[in-house]
């Protein structure tokens, strides 16, 4: 199972931040072989750079980003095309930032229901600070 993190915060830059921060606590306790992908809802804060791939941060295997807009929503397609490319790359972590915490059951639901129900654990939820 991928254990996978909803990241909730009031700017880009404060998810990410966020995200790379407890990329770097659990790298230390997982050691190398973590692969950590990221799936960031909105435009770039700046802190993870557009295209970024495990060259440019550790332990980091992929990152997609999506256009802003609600992934419960809409019959989940941008979400679902994008989750399912992830986890191709058969990430041990995966953390979601997401652009509004407006419909964060409705985006549990989505990934706890089948097929992901027997892919990913969700875990605690991952507040980040402005």
């Amino acid at each position: 199972m991928i254990l996978t993190t909803l990241v909730i915060g009031a700017t880009a830059v404060a998810r990410e931040t966020a995200i790379l921060r407890a990329i770097d606590m659990q790298a230390a306790e997982a050691g190398a072989a973590h692969r950590t992908a990221l799936i960031l809802e909105g435009l770039p804060g700046g802190v993870v750079p557009p295209g970024s791939t495990e060259n440019d941060i550790p332990f980091v295997a992929h990152i997609a980003r999506i256009a802003p807009s609600c992934p419960c929503c809409t019959g989940n397609l941008t979400m679902r095309v994008t989750l399912n490319r992830i986890l191709r790359h058969s990430p041990n972590r995966l953390y979601i930032g997401l652009a509004s915490d407006a419909h964060l059951d409705g985006i549990r639901d989505f990934l706890a229901g089948p097929p992901y129900d027997q892919l990913l654990a969700l875990t605690q939820d991952l507040s980040a600070e402005a």
